[in-house]
């Protein structure tokens, strides 16, 4: 799983809105400013956000974007799906619609795990979490554990260094 540029800055620009408003929408260019994304391409994301109900915009001198429900109901799962569509696809296609015979049999309900697991992790930390700077218990301790830093590819002679 590969979480885009798209995802991140999403993540980054939902985050900042939580922070920053209070009673007023917060400009685009704000945003942009603080998390050092290109204006043109959150433009976008914001759309998507707004389309997919996570925030919502006011035009004119005094608008903006402010998130469209409280920080405490909208999961990192929540945000990545209104920019990405699904979390975890496999050639595009969820892991459900998939079908496997003969010896890849057992790819089928390693992709659904692989799903489930990412979805328990994303759907388990919402923007009020971040926000606060704070995490679960459970995503702070698998984050806590010293193999989760390390690129096991690199480790091994050969192993390159491409991200795992």
């Amino acid at each position: 799983m590969r979480i885009s540029a798209r995802a991140d800055y999403a993540v980054r620009a939902v985050l900042e809105l939580a922070v920053q408003q209070d009673d007023r929408p917060v400009k685009a260019e704000d945003v942009a400013t603080v998390q050092d994304i290109p204006h043109k391409f959150l433009e976008g994301i914001l759309g998507d956000l707004r389309r997919g109900g996570i925030v919502e915009s006011r035009r004119g001198g005094g608008g903006g974007y402010r998130l469209a429900r409280e920080a405490s109901a909208i999961t990192v799962a929540d945000v990545i799906r209104a920019v990405d569509g699904p979390i975890v696809s496999v050639r595009g296609e969820r892991p459900t619609g998939l079908v496997y015979t003969g010896t890849a049999g057992p790819l089928l309900p390693l992709w659904v795990a692989l799903r489930a697991n990412v979805r328990r992790i994303l759907e388990g930390v919402t923007i009020a979490d971040l926000a606060a700077g704070t995490l679960p218990d459970p995503v702070r301790e698998l984050a806590a554990e010293p193999a989760a830093w390390e690129n096991p590819r690199a480790a091994r002679p050969g192993g390159g260094n491409r991200p795992v």
